[in-house]
């Protein structure tokens, strides 16, 4: 449970600080003695250089309960689910639906999602629930862990682009469902678009990276210690402030509703506290839940909190 943030201690071991360490004919060394870094390729992947990409409507199929879409050249698989019915002039309003961390072994289409997208389709919505790269029918995922989880906001960015392409759905009307990790994924496409998209976060992981993902090496067999290793090769290079939610909550126009439970072992409920508090404290549209008892799935209070979601999708 603790993996949420979705690196594992294979994969961490799987992605060492070679990849940051200077390329040939791309470093050289100064008089001083001091590396001189001339190509960083994770940059692009920053808040602010995101904030200036124009993402423009791309190639998007359904077959089935599947659809299919490319983003950077990759294709990314997800399970769709329609509303019962003709389709209404201009589409259905479409929710995009991002979960959380699930181990790859385990996984399948609609894991963590299904369930809250049903009473969505139930109640007029399209349903769009990305796998994201290595998951489903999905492309194979980079060859790091840190650039997977840097591209998901673009995966997410250039799904609602290319629901232009998509008769079935509304691209003036789209929500955002965000649980766990994919809350945070959810925050990060608010900041990097500045759309209004109406949001509903499920105990989302709200922390700032890194730590945001260090959080999650207590159960490691190296207690963290690669983790650490691949971490501070990363902010040798880069500065991470640029990379984390935390600096970038000026960028949100969308109300945001978020949804806690106070026995959730995975992410704390000061957590969701100060999430409200700095939102507000910038004067953005946000409400706070509180379930009592109620577990990281929000199990004890699910029926509740996927109501007020609905309406809050309604009402906005």
């Amino acid at each position: 449970m603790r993996l949420i943030a979705g690196l594992t201690v294979g994969l961490i071991l799987g992605f060492s600080v070679w990849y940051f360490w200077p390329k040939e004919k791309k470093v050289f060394l100064s008089p001083e003695g001091k590396w001189t870094f001339e190509s960083k390729p994770f940059e692009k992947y920053s808040f602010p250089k995101l904030r200036e990409r124009v993402f423009i409507p791309d190639g998007i199929w359904v077959e089935g309960s599947n659809f299919y879409y490319w983003a950077d050249g990759h294709k990314v698989s997800g399970q769709i689910l329609k509303p019962v019915g003709t389709v209404p002039t201009g589409g259905w309003p479409a929710v995009i639906m991002l979960r959380g961390y699930v181990d790859r072994e385990i996984y399948q289409p609609g894991v963590g999602t299904r369930r809250a997208a049903e009473v969505f389709s139930q109640n007029g919505y399209l349903t769009l629930a990305p796998d994201f790269l290595g998951y489903g029918g999905s492309d194979q995922s980079f060859p790091n862990n840190l650039e997977d989880r840097f591209f998901h906001p673009i995966e997410v960015l250039q799904l609602i682009a290319s629901l232009k392409n998509l008769d079935m759905a509304n691209p003036n009307q789209v929500a955002l469902w965000g649980h766990s990790n994919g809350g945070q994924i959810a925050l990060s496409v608010l900041e990097i678009s500045g759309k209004d998209f109406p949001t509903s976060l499920w105990a989302p992981v709200s922390k700032p990276f890194p730590y945001s993902i260090l959080y999650y090496t207590d159960e490691a067999d190296d207690n963290g210690k690669a983790l650490r290793r691949v971490v501070a090769g990363f902010e040798a290079l880069y500065d991470s402030d640029e990379f984390s939610i935390q600096n970038y909550y000026d960028w949100i126009s969308a109300p945001v509703q978020v949804h806690q439970g106070t026995a959730d072992e995975a992410v704390p409920l000061k957590w969701s506290q100060a999430l409200e508090k700095s939102l507000k404290d910038k004067d953005k549209n946000v409400k706070l839940y509180i379930y009592p008892g109620a577990d990281h799935n929000l199990l004890g209070g699910w029926e509740a909190a996927v109501e007020r979601s609905l309406e809050w999708f309604k009402q906005k």
